[in-house]
């Protein structure tokens, strides 16, 4: 009776899962990660090529789509990808950080299955180990509507992706051994657009039509500003939020952000130029491409158009200007502005201080001193196994100690299903910080020079920010953010700078539960990858 009771739970156990992930198509993706030469700046460099290809191959999904990707790793370092803002419902299983997979070793696969369950919009995904994402190895994200499910927009007449960033001529485990004898890294060569320099890459419309641009900034240190010449720019989604169509002539896309825009081909039929160039530096690193009217009979010319450089105050008024368009549907059909984020009084409030100290005469980064150092067996492993001694939770305060020294821990902070958080990024540096965090979408309610203070609450916009992934932090400023914690799991927060996340800017957000049911977790794959003290333990036997 026992055993025909258990098969009876197992069977009822996968028509639930079925029910979720069995009548959605699923698509299946094979990757060949090898190094190759590249000359994105006219040097060569080994780089990291998909199937051949840098960047690598675009994923196209729609809404609740299964992914099914596996990755043969050909190269001579353990490697893995992560998905930037692909949120990984119930399943931090398949993250691809280094605190939630063992790696890929050289010479072996691994299949990540994966759905975009209840998004849509622009994102990317990325190499998240040993620096690799210097090298490339990185690829944008399309995630579309479901067909019946209306956008608030008429369709376009093509789309087209912009991964746009800084780049260094010097290969990545040279800059890799640089972070690690406790330097920095120096100031970026050049940037890139779509893995290619001045002029390298050409988009080709019609006359009169409109297109969809949507623009990841993929790069390693700086913001970007992008902007095309004698163009506007219509806003019309950030990281899988549908926005009021406000129109610029250029734009800030800050480490780590993605957002979508349609430009018409509304000017004389000839060339323009598509522009990236930093933000918020001294000498500032410029690079175009070709907007190329189809009918055109003359090449780019004039001067590059230019746009704000260091200037901090433009940047604000233009981050406060983005709003949800609470009237579009987002995945599903009702209106996105049915999720009245500003009615619900969060339970606490969590401030997070990012620091560059030196630890041991070393330059590393540090979030509330607390230096982030990888265990040796990824904590979501750890933490299913029950094995001690890997971490701890608590190891990072929820706010900045006063007068402490930095200091290295594997840090992991403890918190509750279905909590509702605010998170306060205070930056007390000189320099503009990125943060994302895995696994979510928050709302951006406020951001102001100086210190927060509960009274800063007065300035939050509780109607219609924007919901996203990744957001910036201005110089000896703070930026406020609600969070919903409706995602069980193993949760990587970091700054997008690579060198500080790197040299210990990040911490793990363990979202717990304790039901132990699939209705709120998945359960641990059966083709996970064990290592450390993991190794030798089995996973399930279904």
């Amino acid at each position: 009776m026992g055993d025909s009771k258990l098969i009876l739970c197992c069977f009822i156990a996968c028509i639930l899962f079925l029910g979720v992930n069995g009548e959605n198509p699923y698509r299946y993706i094979t990757w060949k990660v090898t190094y190759g030469d590249i000359y994105p700046l006219g040097v060569k460099q080994q780089g990291i090529l998909i199937n051949g290809q840098f960047p690598g191959p675009h994923i196209d999904a729609v809404t609740n789509d299964n992914l099914i990707i596996s990755v043969y790793n050909y190269l001579n370092e353990p490697f893995l990808i992560s998905w930037n803002g692909v949120q990984q419902r119930r399943n931090s299983w398949q993250d691809g950080v280094s605190g939630t997979n063992c790696p890929i070793r050289p010479g072996k696969n691994f299949t990540y299955v994966l759905q975009v369950k209840d998004q849509i919009g622009s994102f990317y995904y990325f190499p998240s180990l040993l620096f690799h994402k210097a090298a490339g190895g990185y690829g944008a994200i399309r995630i579309w509507s479901r067909p019946k499910i209306p956008v608030p927009f008429p369709s376009p007449a093509g789309d087209f992706t912009v991964l746009a960033g800084d780049w260094y001529k010097t290969n990545h485990y040279v800059l890799r051994r640089l972070l690690d004898s406790g330097h920095n890294l120096p100031f970026p060569d050049g940037l890139l657009i779509n893995g290619r320099g001045w002029n390298g890459y050409t988009f080709t419309v019609d006359p009169g039509r409109t297109y969809r641009f949507r623009v990841s900034n993929v790069g390693l240190t700086t913001s970007i500003n992008f902007r095309i010449q004698g163009h506007k720019l219509k806003l019309i989604e950030v990281e899988g939020s549908h926005t009021l169509q406000n129109t610029y002539t250029s734009f800030d896309i800050h480490l780590g952000q993605s957002c979508s825009f349609l430009v018409t081909a509304d000017q004389i039929p000839q060339d323009y130029y598509v522009v990236a160039s930093t933000r918020f530096t001294r000498r500032v690193l410029t690079t175009t491409a070709v907007l190329h009217y189809s009918n055109s009979k003359r090449g780019v010319s004039g001067p590059v158009p230019g746009a704000p450089t260091i200037q901090i105050a433009p940047s604000v008024m233009q981050a406060r200007s983005i709003r949800w368009n609470l009237t579009a549907s987002g995945p599903r059909p009702n209106p996105q502005g049915s999720y009245h984020y500003g009615l619900i009084t969060p339970s606490r409030t969590i401030m997070l201080s990012n620091s560059a100290p030196y630890i041991n005469g070393k330059q590393r980064y540090a979030v509330n001193s607390v230096s982030y150092v990888p265990a040796d067996t990824p904590l979501k492993i750890a933490d299913y196994f029950k094995i001690s001694g890997v971490f701890n939770l608590g190891s990072i305060p929820t706010w900045p100690p006063s007068g402490s020294n930095a200091y290295f821990q594997t840090s992991v902070m403890a918190a509750n299903f279905r909590e509702y958080v605010e998170i306060v990024f205070q930056n007390w540096e000189d320099t503009v910080q990125s943060w994302h965090i895995d696994g979510y979408s928050f709302f951006v309610v406020g951001m102001n020079g100086g210190q927060w203070t509960p009274a800063s609450r007065s300035s939050y916009n509780l109607r219609d920010t924007v919901a996203r992934c990744t957001t910036q932090v201005y110089p000896r400023s703070w930026t406020a953010i609600y969070m919903a914690l409706d995602n069980v799991g193993m949760w990587n927060i970091r700054s997008e700078n690579w060198a500080r996340q790197y040299l210990g800017q990040q911490f793990y957000l363990r979202v717990y539960s304790p039901a132990n049911s699939w209705r709120d977790e998945l359960p641990i794959p059966k083709n996970a990858l064990l290592c450390g003290r993991a190794r030798g333990r089995h996973t399930r036997p279904f």
